[in-house]
């Protein structure tokens, strides 16, 4: 019996809606069955309160307080300057540059660069399928000539039609990606010279 009701109540809500009553124009609020967030206590910018004793809601900027990307202390690392100011020829001593750190780049460089560069770093990234530009090729001789710290900066606030990347990879993720480009120019740009001798045998 109870269901023949439960049947009979989704008829007249039914009915109902689709008669009509929806859309009406009133001058009485809406009623709030559920009232949520409609009734929260807040604070207004530059409005006034009695709950500080200032009398202000806004509030004074802590002591120490550093904005994002304004960090100061090691310019090698954060800015990829030497001391001089200059470019930095090197990776940071803070840094071990091993193989976790060639593959912590890698994975960064593929989820970061390659849509653009490619995955083997030539420029031929699947945004070049859409017609979005040509990416620089990493391999040519404009930027295997430059300096570690260069790409580090190029990653970090872009350059030219490449937009900036310092809010999404932090500093030692922009290393790690510079220390796989280099894998990659050496992979496309090695010498048998570039091999120790004793493992040049070695080579097929």
């Amino acid at each position: 019996m109870r269901y023949v009701y439960l049947v009979l109540f989704f008829v007249v809500v039914m009915t109902v809606g689709a008669l009509g009553f929806r859309g009406s124009i009133s001058t009485k609020p809406p009623l709030e069955v559920f009232p949520d967030m409609d009734r929260q206590s807040k604070f207004h910018p530059q409005g006034d309160t009695a709950f500080f004793a200032d009398g202000m809601t806004d509030r004074p900027i802590p002591a120490g307080t550093v904005a994002r990307n304004m960090i100061v202390g090691d310019d090698h690392l954060l800015l990829g300057r030497d001391a001089d100011g200059e470019f930095a020829t090197t990776f940071p001593a803070s840094l071990d540059v091993d193989r976790d750190f060639f593959n912590r780049g890698r994975e960064r460089y593929e989820i970061y660069c390659a849509p653009c560069h490619g995955l083997a770093a030539d420029g031929k990234g699947i945004v070049t399928q859409y017609g979005w530009g040509l990416p620089a090729n990493l391999h040519s001789d404009l930027i295997r000539n430059q300096s570690h710290g260069e790409i580090y900066n190029t990653i970090a606030n872009g350059k030219n039609t490449m937009y900036p990347l310092g809010d999404k990879i932090d500093p030692d993720d922009r290393w790690a990606i510079v220390a796989y480009v280099r894998a990659l120019q050496r992979s496309q740009n090695g010498r048998i010279e570039d091999v120790p001798a004793s493992h040049q045998g070695e080579l097929n």
